[in-house]
């Protein structure tokens, strides 16, 4: 009997045989960068540059004499700093380095330059021996009171179920909807989340964990992009058009 298959084709696969998968280098980050920013600083600087700009753009439709100019200057006054301190301020963090965008200056520290990074009353960058403070995260003494009354009710609540554990007894006082009401309320929440109750951890306290695991893991694989120099650039295209503002609007209100 003669074989029914022929002689292998180079670049044909012979059937009932697997293709070998030929291993392809990976060109992208191991994870995506990731940004933070204060929600509600957008939101009240939204507002604010709406309120403002309808208050002076009505002063210089309206207004007489001086008040037109004074609206002016007062817009080009409030609009940069509103901005500065509400819309402007982030942190983006990636595989290498660390970047603080500060109101008035914008800080990119490389992960080997990092020393540390707390969440105290305010979140505080160390680095290259200086310490900067981080404006886009700001720290909710509300929101971390809340958070440590939720986990220290969890806790009331596993200690409680660990001492009925000893118990031999079908169900605890309260028959068996008491155990399920207890399951529920002392099962650890994941990482990050809310629900009706609060979240689990305060939101600044939360963006440092997940700064410092990005640290520690551009550390620990010692990537030559993580490591160089502490760069501070100053955003003097913020800074000029609000001291442009205040000197005409001193001007104006010392000549009337």
């Amino acid at each position: 009997m003669s074989d029914s298959q022929g002689p292998d084709v180079p670049g044909q696969e012979t059937p009932g045989q697997d293709a070998k998968a030929v291993p392809t280098p990976s060109t992208g980050p191991a994870y995506a960068d990731r940004s933070y920013r204060s929600r509600s600083g957008v939101a009240a600087g939204v507002l604010l540059l709406a309120l403002a700009l309808w208050l002076c753009i009505d002063a210089l439709v309206r207004g007489h004499g001086k008040t037109p100019w004074l609206a002016l200057a007062t817009l080009v006054l409030v609009v940069p700093l509103v901005s500065a301190f509400t819309l402007w301020p982030v942190v983006r963090a990636n595989e290498d380095r660390l970047v603080v965008r500060n109101p008035f200056r914008t800080v990119t520290a490389p992960w080997q330059q990092v020393e540390s990074l707390q969440a105290a009353l305010s979140v505080e960058l160390r680095a290259a021996g200086r310490k900067y403070q981080v404006w886009a995260v700001p720290v909710s003494l509300r929101q971390r009171k809340r958070a440590n009354r939720r986990s220290m009710i969890s806790k009331g609540d596993a200690s409680v179920i660990s001492s009925r554990r000893g118990q031999d007894s079908r169900f605890p006082v309260g028959g068996p909807g008491l155990r399920s009401a207890f399951s529920r309320s002392s099962a650890p929440a994941p990482y990050g989340s809310s629900d009706s109750a609060g979240p689990a951890v305060a939101w600044a306290d939360r963006v440092v964990t997940e700064l410092l695991e990005l640290r520690s893991r551009a550390v620990e694989e010692n990537r030559a992009g993580a490591d160089g120099t502490v760069a501070v650039a100053w955003t003097w295209w913020i800074a000029a058009p609000a001291v442009a503002g205040a000197v005409a609007l001193i001007v104006l209100l010392a000549a009337g």
